[in-house]
């Protein structure tokens, strides 16, 4: 990114900030570009009466006042860039980084979430405080450290272990096993920071369990809750470990107030006031979310999570008591959380999803019987992970929620209730040949759709409501408060509706070419076809059809035409429909089948190289031994050879050995020796003359 150093506003503070791309320190990042410089020193009381609410968190954007000008560091360098960033270094040389730290009034380091910040923290705040006679200016560093550097402090008062610790006491702290370089470090900024407190003051932020704004180290149990994929979410342990915790933006706050007040404390806690348990905390979470269940399971099960680190195992275990009695005496801190997670779960939970962009999407198909509206919904309810709402596979699944509810022993109300519910509807079944009356078709329906997972993911109607009064009915819910009426309302309307058609000699040749075994027991007989054709034909030339009820509500239907019974035909309706609606908004293929697909084709493709490679071994060692065999047979030809000519040369030199042995050899012994005894000049020559000499046939 360009240096935006020219640019820097005039009285603004340049504040750096360490992994900026990471939860922790991008939701801090974010508050402070979004703050004035010293606003928090403005009572809030006074602020609303003197600046009309001017200089309150969510509208300090709008003072010409100083800023807070953030730069910082990335683990990787991405194309998207954040727009409250200014500046965004990476892989930088520590020469490199001290010159940028050099030129910040406010260095901020969190360790929260990478142990692997702690040595460049030391670094930085060393090197820091070996500069400080070259400082422009005052500087500060404050560390965002964690509350697990007191995880096994014992406790101020051995007869009542139930008394919180303060920040008084942080010079007793004991730190968890893995978090011993945390406290080390947190001791280092202290000392450091009172050398020369006024060119340069240290600060440490030991920061609870942080949650919100998409969540971090409770994603896990949020993301379970969500997806409802479990009936009970597992609670590890016995879930009485009492659990220190802050929202993310509250945290921001204490690091805004530290930097506007600067505190004579240099060790600060920053915690909400709730002393929630774990339990508690996983209990609210999965009754905003999820199956509203929990399971108790063995400690040692969480390390079976892969989504889980070591660190956050430690923290998620941790059984402490503490109180941030400094910041509620000093600071000036618009809580967002103040009373904890358990209590805010409900605008917790939509934080998570506005953050994460899980929000459901609300589908309604329309259209003749036997035009494919199941077909089509089927297709788009896989593509977008949304639950299929059919009328006749809603009402069976009630009626048997109802039968499990009646027998169940361990919630009277419910027994009574369900039984009651159950009793009504049968009643009714028996009264109208096996059919329901309308008004509990509705309840039947609206309850449906105000399920967890239809809430969480969303929904396709398929083919219901029918008529004008069902849908006015279906979606206003006139039995409940005014209210209640106008969120519930919002919450189970569709936000899409399409409606499929096609003309009735279509439809009928459809129905007709049907197998028998598909026709049987269903509404697709003849007879009963053609009245429900006719029955949806006459509903919809009336003033108030169904589609005039989504057009009052400006959700204006999309016409779909249907002309051929084949398949490419549907998979066109689906692609418009998929164009139209959008991308899925929910983890469902987004991330983790997209991720399991690639994992898959990736397995697959080793797979086939792998086999590949076992062939072509194969083939080769099948070569190597043909080639073996073949030099093998070659050496037995050869060496056969060999024996033959050996014993033709043999047969044919043997007249030949004696013929030297009897007429020659006697002969030149007898003249080898003469030869030795009167030494010729010439042995050759004499050797010669004698064998002519003596054997003249020769």
């Amino acid at each position: 990114m360009a240096d935006k150093t020219e640019e820097r506003p005039r009285n603004s503070r340049r504040v750096f900030i360490n992994d900026v791309n990471k939860y922790t320190s991008k939701n801090i990042a974010r508050f402070l570009d979004s703050c004035v410089v010293g606003a928090s020193l403005v009572d809030p009381g006074e602020a609303d009466v003197e600046e009309d609410d001017d200089t309150l968190h969510d509208k300090q954007p709008k003072l010409k006042s100083p800023t807070f000008q953030i730069v910082g560091t990335v683990s990787s360098q991405t194309e998207e860039k954040c727009s409250f960033i200014a500046e965004e270094y990476s892989n930088l040389k520590r020469e490199d980084l001290l010159c940028h730290l050099m030129n910040c009034d406010v260095i901020i380091y969190d360790i929260t979430q990478h142990a692997d910040q702690i040595n460049e923290a030391q670094w930085a705040v060393s090197a820091l405080h070996e500069q400080m006679d070259q400082f422009s200016g005052p500087k500060m560093f404050i560390l965002v450290s964690s509350i697990m550097t007191w995880a096994v402090t014992k406790p101020a008062d051995k007869e009542d272990p139930e008394i919180p610790f303060r920040e008084e006491h942080y010079r007793r702290r004991k730190a968890h096993p893995n978090f011993q370089n945390h406290i080390g470090l947190e001791k280092l900024v202290v000392k450091l920071g009172k050398t020369k407190s006024t060119q340069f003051s240290t600060y440490v932020v030991a920061s609870g369990l942080q949650y919100g704004m998409g969540e971090h180290i409770f994603h896990l149990f949020f993301k379970m809750s969500w997806l409802g994929e479990i009936s009970e979410v597992p609670i590890f342990g016995d879930g009485s470990n009492i659990i220190p915790t802050v929202h993310i933006n509250d945290l921001a706050g204490i690091i805004q107030n530290v930097i506007d007040h600067k505190p004579k404390s240099q060790y600060l806690v920053a915690v909400d006031d709730s002393k929630s348990t774990m339990e508690d905390i996983i209990k609210a979470i999965t009754l905003a979310l999820g199956p509203g269940k929990t399971q108790n399971v063995s400690k040692e099960e969480i390390y079976l999570i892969r989504d889980l680190t070591q660190t956050d195992i430690d923290s998620l275990l941790v059984n402490l008591r503490i109180e941030a009695t400094y910041l509620k005496e000093n600071f000036n801190i618009q809580w967002v959380s103040e009373t904890g997670i358990v209590e805010n779960i409900e605008q917790i939970a939509e934080e998570y999803k506005q953050t994460r962009g899980l929000l459901p999407l609300r589908i309604c198909i329309l259209g003749p019987p036997a035009v494919g509206k199941s077909t089509i919904a089927e297709r788009i309810c896989k593509h977008y992970k949304l639950h299929h709402v059919k009328l006749k596979e809603t009402i069976t699944e009630t009626l048997e929620i109802l039968e499990s509810c009646v027998h169940m022993e361990d919630v009277e109300n419910d027994q009574s209730e369900a039984q009651e519910f159950l009793d009504t509807l049968k009643e009714n079944m028996n009264q109208n040949e096996g059919r329901l009356d309308d008004q509990y078709v509705i309840r039947i329906m609206r309850d449906k759709l105000r399920t967890k997972p239809c809430m969480n993911q969303g929904f396709i109607l398929d083919g219901f409501p029918k008529t004008y009064e069902q849908a006015k009915e279906l979606f206003t819910g006139e039995e409940e408060p005014e209210d209640l009426q106008s969120k519930h309302e919002k919450k189970i309307i569709p936000e899409f509706v399409f409606f499929i058609d096609a003309t009735d000699v279509f439809l009928k040749n459809r129905v007709l070419n049907l197998p028998e075994t598909v026709v049987e027991g269903t509404s697709y007989t003849p007879e009963q076809f053609l009245r429900r054709l006719a029955n949806f034909r006459e509903r919809n030339v009336e003033d108030e059809t169904l589609l005039n009820y989504f057009e009052d509500l400006e959700i204006h239907p999309e016409h779909l035409e249907i002309t051929s019974n084949d398949d490419n035909e549907y998979l066109l309706i689906i692609e418009k429909i998929c164009k139209k609606v959008g991308k899925p908004k929910n983890y469902g293929t987004i991330l983790d089948e997209v991720e399991e697909e690639e994992r898959r084709q990736a397995e697959q493709q080793l797979r086939e190289q792998a086999e590949q490679r076992a062939e072509a071994k194969l083939r080769e060692e099948e070569e190597a031994q043909q080639r073996d065999q073949r030099w093998g047979q070659w050496n037995q030809q050869l060496e056969e050879v060999r024996r033959q000519e050996h014993d033709l040369l043999e047969s044919q030199s043997e007249p030949l050995r004696n013929y030297l042995m009897r007429d020659v050899m006697p002969i030149l012994t007898q003249g080898l020796i003469e030869c030795c005894r009167i030494r010729p000049e010439d042995p050759i020559d004499f050797l010669a003359e004698y064998l002519l000499q003596n054997n003249p046939e020769a």
